[in-house]
């Protein structure tokens, strides 16, 4: 059976609900913990896999390469389950909006960032989204207001930050500093995607998806175009395997398992992500591509990690249950 079109409360968008509705457990089974990991796994490859194309192409190709390939990626998984995308214009808007938020702004900052930082730092940087967003969402909406523990997760996550980018950065920005804050604002603009998908909390992950990334695509194309020309490239293989496993695995793939935990366990279970990703970044950096993150690294990704417990608050719970 084929999604039907309906209204929801989106602002008067039109969306596409799937046929009936999965209950929500705040409880994660045995498939939802290995989902998580493997999740995990394809998010933290995907700093492996642009720290592999950067090194002979340039970042608005790179990211031009992964939102096309994805977005015909699922076009085709889209035509083949059935699944109808819409034909309003309102709709397409609100896609376009969400792909230059979630795709289209951190992609570009991210690779740009990672032409002078390694993979496993940025990654440690792009783990301080739930941060913003805790912020962000106080801000922007009545539903979630700041506690006294994501208030303190917020500022021990904007300490490790700090200690990530290191004091020598302030005397003066260099090309590195200004690639660790590329990578911050990217974590912006994801919190900022986040706030404003929630609209299409009640349409068929795939289409949102498939959508997002089509727009993506028809936005950066003139821009990738343009500026870099990328017909004068002459990218490796290394770099075209790169790409395919950039838009296939941590895209597309990546895509649909997190719309399904998300679907099944909830937006807090899937926060966990975050704590995992930087792990597989780092060992592959280190193991593939020869980095070695220095003290700083370690050190500011243990208090993001700390701010993030505070913030997602289920562990300070059970520990208070136990001791109180």
């Amino acid at each position: 059976m084929k999604p039907e079109a309906t209204t929801i409360d989106t602002g008067g968008i039109p969306a596409l609900t799937p046929p009936a509705r999965r209950v929500v457990n705040t409880v994660m089974g045995f498939r939802e913990w290995c989902l998580i990991l493997i999740l995990s796994v394809i998010w933290g490859g995907s700093f492996f896999f642009v720290g592999v194309a950067v090194k002979d192409m340039t970042p608005l190709t790179i990211v031009l390469c992964r939102v096309g390939f994805a977005s015909a990626i699922l076009l085709a998984v889209a035509w083949l389950t059935g699944r109808k995308l819409p034909t309003s214009p309102g709709m397409w808007g609100a896609f376009f909006i969400l792909g230059a938020l979630n795709n289209l702004i951190p992609f570009s900052l991210i690779v740009w960032g990672q032409t002078h930082i390694p993979s496993s730092l940025a990654s440690i940087l792009n783990a301080t989204t739930p941060i913003f967003s805790v912020v962000l969402a106080h801000l922007l909406t009545r539903e979630e207001r700041l506690t006294a523990n994501r208030l303190a997760g917020v500022l021990v996550g904007w300490v490790g930050v700090a200690v990530l980018i290191g004091i020598e950065s302030l005397g003066g920005f260099g090309v590195e500093v200004l690639g660790q804050l590329a990578v911050v604002a990217a974590s912006v603009a994801y919190a900022c995607a986040a706030i404003y998908g929630r609209r299409f909390k009640a349409m068929d992950p795939v289409v949102v998806a498939t959508g997002m990334l089509c727009g993506s695509t028809v936005m950066m194309l003139p821009v990738a175009l343009i500026v870099e020309q990328p017909w004068h490239l002459a990218p490796a293989a290394a770099s075209w395997l790169a790409l395919l496993g950039l838009s296939a695995v941590s895209t597309s793939l990546a895509y649909i398992i997190y719309f399904r935990v998300l679907a099944v366990a909830g937006a807090t279970n899937i926060l966990l992500v975050t704590f995992l990703i930087p792990a597989s970044a780092i060992f592959l950096g280190v193991m593939v591509l020869g980095e070695r993150p220095g003290w700083n690294a370690f050190g500011g990704m243990a208090l993001i990690f700390m701010g993030l417990i505070a913030i997602d608050g289920r562990l300070l719970k059970r520990f208070t249950r136990r001791t109180g």
